[in-house]
């Protein structure tokens, strides 16, 4: 049988060989712990020492000033960002101004509908964080009346309510009450 260098397999102990590092507050080794959220570097002498230190550092510095636009809120100069979750592009003056650009999603070409549940807000396209997108009332959360298809601002006709989805059925295009009681569905003539 041949010698197997069983140390090369530890993967904690071998991905610290190359990076010996000592605690700042004790002096100890630090050693790759592991939680529920990932792992991270932990003091040897825990819980007699609390330093902890996430396994990848994120730099967040400023890549580019955008001279050219400015701020909407306050009117300095914006900059593009690399932070914890990627790029993104912010206001200059941060933390005084906590301005930052989101991805407008493209406005629809139909018509603003109405929330018939409060009677006073809009329908917005939002998406989720797993990246599915969903209509809310502008008036959240004073009003939190949501859907998962597409409202249009048609009245049910047999119910009443104020709105209908717009549902793809075997290649047809159908509108539906969204009413769990109601389920009323009608074939879409306006396509």
């Amino acid at each position: 049988m041949s010698k197997i260098d069983h140390s090369l397999f530890d993967a904690s102990r071998h991905a610290l060989e190359e990076e010996y590092e000592i605690c700042p507050d004790c002096g100890a080794e630090l050693v790759m712990k592991h939680s529920k959220n990932g792992p991270f570097l932990g003091c040897a002498n825990y819980p007699a020492c609390e330093h902890i230190r996430p396994l990848a550092s994120h730099d967040n510095h400023d890549i580019k000033v955008l001279d050219d636009s400015p701020c909407p809120d306050c009117g300095h100069s914006l900059v593009i960002r690399n932070g914890r979750y990627g790029m993104f592009i912010g206001c200059t003056a941060y933390p005084v101004c906590h301005y930052i650009v989101h991805d407008e999603l493209e406005p629809d070409q139909e018509q603003a509908v109405g929330c018939p549940k409060c009677q006073k807000g809009l329908f917005t396209k939002r998406k989720n964080k797993y990246g599915k997108f969903f209509y809310s009332c502008d008036r959240y959360p004073k009003c939190k009346y949501s859907l998962n298809q597409q409202p249009v601002a048609r009245i049910c006709p047999e119910c009443g309510w104020g709105v209908m989805l717009q549902k793809q059925r075997v290649g047809k295009a159908m509108l539906q009450c969204p009413q769990k009681a109601c389920q009323h569905k009608v074939e879409n003539q306006s396509e």
